[in-house]
């Protein structure tokens, strides 16, 4: 090479990803409420970032122990990724309060500010801050001789309060009470009247209006809304295997009271309670983020405005349609060994998945369920029909990934329930997260015993199914189900693999044989048949990874990356990687799926994988990545593929300088790729199926 090879901060290119979520909702051409779904997703996205990366940032400025490929100090890291995060802030505040808000008025869905509330409304709010509301709420003294346990992303008020003595204040008798919003109660309250327009207003500016009465004998100076993010990058102890949920639930505690990183505050600028709040948590003035009126809506509060009745708020939602490989004439076991099937998920419906195992939780000739589960809820239909199959005395046995950063006390609460079922629990893999999507059910049949396997890019939760763009394979392909129950005993037991057939499992050999297919076509590559690599993924982060696709460039090979959120990858630089363009595509959507095409001289080589191209995925977590072999399906996949690279809608292109570029579509048709996949499936559905009735995919269990 010529150089040493270049590579993009991981954090600020990930900052950059933020950055082009917030553009979807600057978008005026957008329904507002969508717009503001994707501020909400932005303030959301940070919350996670500074309390995993910016609170590693900050432990590595004290340990001294950081390395950066991009040659980023963490004093540096820390200064640039707060300047870019204030300025998408203030971007982001001033679309809401001067467009979104304004707009959601117009369209009949107003928020009133406690200075607008009429006669009417305040004798209402008042009424209900006294019966419902005062009750509920606990306050806590705050002082330079204590503070209070305030959960991180916890939205609180704070008061700064004088007592009043002899008819004067008297400032030494002042102090500072935080009055966290509780759980129980929703922060949009609906106004009474409103003439057809509904009006809306918040919980934590009635707390404010009439929060005084909780401070008797004191008179509220100001008033702040607020909320801490602290740091929740810090792991279990792995040694304690004997009391291993004891010792997640320590982390968990820990988390609510770890050190603050970030304040978000509702002011619009310094202020003395503002500073007040600062000093207490050890925050410096780039810790700060001033919203200049009121916190985002988290989905929650969405939901109850998306339900409020109002029509063109939203963008005309796009039906899940159930697979028509799928028929009511024969049963899935039937189907799967006549052929694989794929889901493209949320296009194709998720409820397949569910039948899968809601089937095989019911067929007596089942006889044992393997599965491995990293995000979903306790309600979930995936769950329910596991616990029926232990109960109908089913090996049933489920690999929970306790690790699973924000979902760890959910995945704690209906592993121990499926225990009692008499399920068999796995909690993890000491020192290695457990992310691999793949689900094994054996069933006894006339030939003897046969494997049904679903691998998929994501995970096994309903609802987000409906919401990630996703690929999950059904499969009864003899390697493919032999490497399946390999990879169980692995994680269930003592077994050491020398060696798959088909799967390729990090962190034992993914990522030796991703390096060899690159650099497998980096060998075939002529000037007169240069060698074609395509990739989706959502992160590019790994150094060698990267190293390997600068060689592959440097031989001539074309290379197509899309990449939705980090990618330390510099494309275009001449002599070093000017044949690889790197595009990303934000849209209705969460890209989640993680596609792999090599052209193999030819031959077409398609993987699909749980993993990115990110050194935690390949050596320091347990995913898989495994092949399509069926023709029809290998097609359709790279067609799926090809479809990514032809948007000029919703795509964005990555130059050498680290900017992204929005796709200029100049005269050429305008092309989609998430609304192109929504009409295929839907022609598919309609032209090749029409069913005589719905499918019944229970997500309760029957009653007896």
């Amino acid at each position: 090479m010529n150089e040493e090879p270049k590579f993009f901060n991981r954090d600020l290119s990930w900052i950059d990803f933020n950055n082009r979520v917030l553009e979807e909702g600057l978008r005026s051409s957008l329904a507002n409420l969508d717009r503001l779904r994707f501020l909400s997703i932005v303030s959301s996205n940070f919350d996670e970032f500074f309390m995993i990366r910016i609170a590693a940032i900050k432990r590595a400025l004290k340990s001294g122990d950081w390395f950066d490929p991009a040659g980023y100090s963490p004093e540096l890291l820390l200064r640039e990724a707060a300047e870019k995060i204030h300025a998408i802030t203030a971007r982001q505040y001033a679309c809401l309060r001067d467009e979104v808000l304004p707009g959601l008025a117009k369209d009949g869905l107003c928020l009133v500010r406690p200075e607008f509330y009429t006669e009417e409304e305040k004798a209402y709010l008042e009424s209900l801050f006294q019966r419902e509301i005062f009750p509920l709420l606990t306050p806590l003294r705050a002082g330079e001789d204590g503070l209070p346990s305030i959960g991180s992303l916890k939205i609180c008020v704070a008061f700064h309060l004088s007592r009043e003595e002899y008819g004067g204040l008297e400032e030494e008798k002042e102090g500072i009470a935080i009055v966290q919003l509780p759980a129980s109660s929703g922060r949009v309250v609906w106004l009474p009247g409103g003439n057809g327009v509904k009006r809306w207003t918040l919980l934590e500016d009635i707390i404010i209006s009439w929060g005084a009465g909780l401070f008797y004998g004191y008179e509220v100076r100001e008033a702040l809304v607020f909320k801490l993010a602290r740091d929740a990058d810090f792991s279990v102890d792995e040694q304690r295997d004997h009391d291993f949920i004891a010792a997640m639930e320590e982390v968990l505690v820990g988390r609510e009271d770890s050190m603050p990183v970030r304040m978000v505050s509702g002011g619009a600028g310094p202020g003395k309670l503002r500073d007040k709040l600062a000093g207490l948590f050890a925050l410096g003035p780039q810790d700060i983020y001033e919203t200049g009126g009121f916190l985002e809506l988290d989905s929650k509060a969405l939901s109850v405005l998306d339900n409020a009745g109002i029509s063109g708020l939203r963008e005309k939602s796009w039906r899940h349609y159930w697979t028509p490989e799928f028929s009511e004439e024969e049963t899935l076991w039937d189907r799967i060994r006549a052929g694989d099937v794929l889901l493209h998920l949320p296009y194709h419906s998720f409820d397949p998945v569910l039948r899968f195992f809601q089937d095989a939780a019911d067929d007596p000739d089942v006889v044992s369920i393997k599965t491995t589960l990293y995000r979903t809820g306790g309600d979930s239909p995936v769950v329910k029909a596991l616990e029926r199959a232990a109960l109908n005395g089913k090996q049933v046995t489920a690999v929970v990934e306790l690790k699973a950063r924000f979902d760890e006390e959910r995945n704690i609460a209906w592993a121990q329930r499926l225990e009692r079922a008499g399920g068999i629990v796995i909690y993890g893999l000491s020192h290695l997260k457990i992310h691999a999507k793949a689900a094994l059910i054996l069933r006894k049949e006339k030939t003897g015993i046969t494997r049904y396997v679903y691998l998929s890019t994501g995970n096994f939760n309903d609802r987000s199914a409906a919401l990630y763009g996703d690929l999950g394979l059904f499969t009864a392909q003899e390697e493919i189900a032999y490497d399946a129950g390999l990879f169980f005993n692995m994680v269930t037991g003592y077994s050491l693999i020398s060696g798959t057939a088909k799967l390729m499992i990090a962190p034992l050999a993914l990522k030796h044989r991703l390096l060899g297919l690159i650099e497998r076509e980096t060998r075939r590559s002529t000037q007169e048949s240069p060698g074609f690599i395509m990739a989706k993924m959502n992160s590019l982060a790994d150094a060698d990874v990267i190293k390997a696709l600068y060689r592959a460039s440097q031989a001539g090979v074309s290379i197509r990356l899309n990449v939705r959120g980090i990618c330390m990858l510099v494309p275009g630089v001449k002599g070093l990687s000017e044949n690889i363009k790197v595009v990303s595509i934000i849209d209705r959507y969460l890209e989640h799926a993680r596609i792999f095409y090599f052209s193999g001289g030819g031959r077409g080589e398609v993987y699909l994988s749980s993993a990115d191209w990110m050194t935690r995925n390949l050596e320091h977590r347990v995913e898989l990545m495994f092949p399509v072999l069926q023709e029809d399906i290998r097609k359709e996949v790279v067609s799926i593929l090809d479809a990514y690279f032809k948007d000029n809608c919703q795509s964005s292109f990555l130059a050498g300088d680290g900017t992204w570029k929005r796709a200029e579509r100049g005269k050429a048709e305008p092309f989609r790729a998430q609304a192109y996949f929504s009409r295929m499936v839907k022609d598919s559905s309609d032209k090749r199926w029409a069913p005589k009735q719905e499918f019944i995919v229970r997500r309760n269990p029957p009653q007896p």
